[in-house]
């Protein structure tokens, strides 16, 4: 791994005192020099923290599809379902990854994939229910005395006119995972979590802090951005309603 850069370090005063970080040698909240010196080892965090948005999202969409399905299918289990990945969602991630230890062996990247990939379904099994519970009924019912099948009729009503409210699903979860893969600093997973619990870790070195922070910042709005332009593209109903 590249080195982080000069470190402010604890010193001395003339009495033999120790002395803050701050106090001893200049600590600014941001100084390019820090990133253009560790500019690999940001790439390769940023790197980590992006392979693990994307796949616990992916998985989670992959999960939480067929669920929102089986429950506006069965009313009854629509409950359970949303109560299930309700309760995920409230346990804390070092609580999480003990319950997924004896599943997956030593903490890894895999344990952080799999407890995130668990925090998305709250999000994206409601917002998925949601959208394909606001399917018109009546619309539905004409499409099937067109002679649509259930595969068709998934493809080229439900899924179309539900498409808003799942890739709003997609875009908060895909937020809040970004926010979420830096508590993997547990297990050496944080992405750019990395960056700031080190900074913490070498006497509150702020430009490291403030590198990972602003980092997690930007990639969360890039990935919002993303989303909605896929969102555009794939919805072009929505644009001519709204001219």
């Amino acid at each position: 791994m590249a080195s982080l850069g000069a470190r402010p370090v604890l010193g001395a005063a003339s009495d033999g005192a120790p002395v803050l970080a701050a106090d001893e040698a200049p600590n600014p909240w941001f100084d390019p020099s820090y990133v253009t010196d560790n500019w690999d080892t940001i790439v390769g965090y940023l790197g980590q923290h992006v392979r693990l948005t994307v796949g616990a999202v992916l998985l989670g969409a992959l999960i939480a599809l067929p669920l929102a399905l089986l429950a506006r299918r069965t009313r009854v289990l629509s409950g359970p379902v949303l109560g299930l990945s309700s309760v995920v969602y409230t346990i804390p991630s070092l609580a999480m990854f003990s319950f997924l230890a004896p599943f997956t062996g030593p903490l890894s990247a895999t344990t952080v994939l799999i407890g995130l990939t668990l925090y998305t379904l709250v999000i994206l099994v409601r917002n998925f229910l949601a959208g394909f519970q606001a399917v018109p009924a009546d619309v539905r019912e004409a499409a099937r005395g067109m002679g649509y099948g259930p595969g068709r009729l998934f493809l080229q009503v439900d899924l179309p006119l539900a498409l808003p409210a799942v890739m709003a699903g997609l875009r908060i979860a895909t937020v809040s995972t970004v926010a979420l893969v830096t508590v993997g600093v547990i297990t050496g997973n944080g992405g750019l979590g990395q960056l700031i619990v080190g900074g913490f870790n070498a006497n509150f070195y702020r430009a490291e802090i403030v590198t990972g922070a602003l980092g997690c910042v930007l990639l969360a709005l890039v990935a919002d951005v993303l989303l909605a332009g896929v969102e555009r593209l794939l919805t072009p109903w929505t644009r001519a309603a709204l001219a």
